[in-house]
């Protein structure tokens, strides 16, 4: 099997559906930072936070930009859009006991 046809079937990022051969294309067109990439293809914004994915985006990223792993740094997370009291995490009310 071809390099190229392997890279269009491996999934990297599950939640959202991204493959390894969108991830090179992005790169290839700039988009050559984790945060940048992250906006683009909406990798680590699935159900499972980035969890699953990032670590492997970052060695992506750092073997087609010649970086090393360290110098690649992490998304910075962000709050959700629509602030929540810390007690509906904790399970004790939810919005409908309001």
């Amino acid at each position: 099997m071809k390099q190229g046809k392997r890279d269009r079937d491996i999934i990297i990022c599950r939640c959202r559906d991204v493959t390894e051969e969108e991830l090179k294309q992005a790169i290839e067109d700039g988009f050559d930072t984790m945060e940048l990439l992250k906006r683009k293809t909406k990798i680590g914004t699935g159900t499972c936070g980035g969890r699953t994915c990032l670590q492997l985006v970052r060695r992506i990223l750092a073997r087609e930009t010649g970086r090393e792993l360290n110098e690649i740094k992490l998304p910075r997370e962000r709050s959700p859009i629509v602030p929540l009291p810390l007690r509906f995490a904790a399970g004790e009310k939810t919005r409908e006991d309001l």
